[in-house]
């Protein structure tokens, strides 16, 4: 193997894939071919006036208004983090500052990238640029960034703005983020700093400077780079296997809020039926000792029709919960506050609220709805009248009809990958049909009892002139019975049939789908 290391040069990844690479010096040009896809109608092309902190400043497309150095894998990587505090350094003593709309955190995985900031003297020039210690763990990954400035976040939607993200994490879906923002972009600790001076997407770090120094010259991002000498007297200097073994010797004790919780005592859970953290799921309600027989699937409506790359960050819920969305009225007529509905990973305990937000996804495109983005669909059951996924998903099961999902290439992939199946299921959806599916999400699909069945090669929704509208018969799945699974099956919508792969790839995955998913699979393994 061959490795040209010419070739190996800065990027950074997005807007919003976490495969999409782009090399540093193309970052301009690539933001400007991609921006005018994310301009509507409503789109302000001008810079929108705005105060903060009782300063006028102004925010416009492109802005970077999120720049975040969150806990990921390369927080425990002490060349990068030590870095991007040397880049910070260089740039406050240059007099450089961060933008004001740019709102900036930094969040390691490890106490120790803090004990090593102190040790070295690197700490105040982070705080300087706005690199505030904000806590330990994920944060902007996973939509904890909290909310933008009011005015920041105002100007931005009354204005259709489309703003961007730089954060350091390994995540950057459509809508995962922050409500507010539409672009996400991964990069370095240094590069998610460099990108706060700068303030913009819209900046050749090669041609352009990144400011004016308290001298009055420009300085370029090369002229505050670190070298790796620099980097590596830092680590040689302030960092020791002593801070590792002091600061991991208690990682597990627990502050003293957490030893003062009262610990029930018993050999099952305490389920608190008034909880809106943590709720008894219903998997296993009315579930036979042993597996009914697989049945065909009858009298299907279609909930979703939709495109490629619908990752598990679309279908899963992910983020802040929104004041409006059937989770948020969830949580208020249960009485929690707005201010304490925090988020759906903290609550991800609680299916109630997690099966309101699945495909909830401020940036999902069910092709059912023109133009229309978010948790929509269309209620067939009502003449086709617009509601939330999560109320027409209440009104088919109430009349006991199951529901089928149509989509394209890579349904699935991403991240967040349990709840994107489990939500799936508890809507009610018996069939996702695609055109490929992401390898872990199709399995996770059976394990939830949901069937994953992939149109044949040449075949989609568009080229079988599938509006939605139809009603969906899937023939041939009882043919599962007899132990072995059949390599197609038909499905019929009136007024067309046609054959589709039966994704149950092996033997185990046919059992798992037989007992109606994986958690019935194995309670019934250990009852025996």
């Amino acid at each position: 193997m061959e490795l040209d290391l010419t070739a190996i040069v800065p990027s950074i990844a997005g807007p919003k894939r976490p495969q999409d690479r782009i090399a540093l010096v193309d970052a301009k040009s690539a933001y400007e071919k991609i921006s005018p896809s994310y301009f509507s109608d409503k789109t302000s092309k001008s810079k929108i006036g705005v105060n903060v902190n009782g300063k006028a400043t102004s925010v416009s497309n492109g802005d970077v208004v999120i720049a975040s150095i969150t806990s990921c894998t390369n927080t425990s990587n002490p060349s990068v983090m030590i870095g991007a505090a040397l880049l910070a350094k260089k740039a406050v003593e240059k007099g450089l500052r961060s933008k004001p709309w740019v709102k900036t955190t930094l969040a390691p995985g490890s106490k120790v990238v803090t004990g090593y900031y102190d040790r070295s003297g690197l700490t105040p020039y982070m705080e300087k640029l706005g690199f505030n210690l904000v806590g330990y763990g994920c944060v902007t990954c996973i939509g904890n960034s909290g909310p933008l400035p009011i005015e920041i976040s105002k100007a931005i939607n009354d204005n259709d703005l489309a703003v961007s993200a730089v954060l350091s994490g390994n995540r950057n879906f459509e809508g995962r983020i922050s409500p507010d923002v539409k672009m996400n972009y991964l990069a370095s600790p240094p590069l998610v700093v460099a990108y706060a001076l700068t303030g913009s997407m819209n900046h050749d770090f090669e041609s352009e400077p990144i400011g004016e120094g308290s001298d009055g010259k420009p300085v370029f991002l090369r002229d505050i780079w670190p070298t790796q000498l620099e980097i590596q007297s830092v680590i040689d200097s302030a960092i020791s296997s002593e801070m590792f073994t002091k600061d991991y010797s208690s990682v597990f004790d627990g502050d003293h809020r957490w030893k003062s919780l009262a610990t029930p005592t018993g050999k099952t859970f305490e389920w608190d039926a008034k909880s809106t953290y943590v709720r008894k799921p219903p998997y296993f309600e009315n579930m036979p000792r042993d597996p009914k027989p697989v049945t065909n699937i009858t009298g299907a409506r279609v909930m979703a029709i939709l495109g490629d790359s619908v990752t598990t960050d679309h279908i899963s819920p992910a983020g802040n919960i929104k004041a409006d969305s059937p989770a948020g009225k969830y949580l208020a007529q249960n009485g929690i506050d707005r201010a304490d509905f925090n988020s759906y990973g903290s609550r991800r305990g609680n299916h109630e609220v997690m099966i309101r937000g699945t495909f909830a996804n401020i940036r999902l495109k069910n092709l059912l709805l023109n133009g229309v983005e978010g948790g929509f669909t269309k209620n067939f059951l009502a003449n086709g009248e617009q509601a939330t996924i999560y109320d027409a998903s209440m009104a088919y099961q109430a009349a006991g009809i199951p529901l089928v999902i149509l989509a394209g290439k890579e349904y699935g992939s991403g991240s967040s990958r349990d709840w994107a199946a489990k939500g799936t299921a508890l809507l009610g959806v018996r069939a996702v049909i695609a055109e490929s599916f992401e390898r872990i999400h199709r399995s996770n699909l059976i394990g939830m009892g949901v069937l994953p069945l992939q149109f044949v090669d040449g075949e989609n929704a568009k080229s079988l002139r599938i509006t939605g509208d139809e009603v969906f018969e899937i023939t041939g799945v009882e043919e599962l019975n007899s132990g072995a699974a059949p390599k197609f099956v038909t499905v019929s919508t009136g007024t067309k049939s046609f054959k589709v792969k039966l994704r149950i790839d092996t033997p185990g995955e046919a059992d798992y789908y037989r007992h109606g998913g994986i958690m019935q699979y194995v309670l019934r393994s250990l009852l025996k």
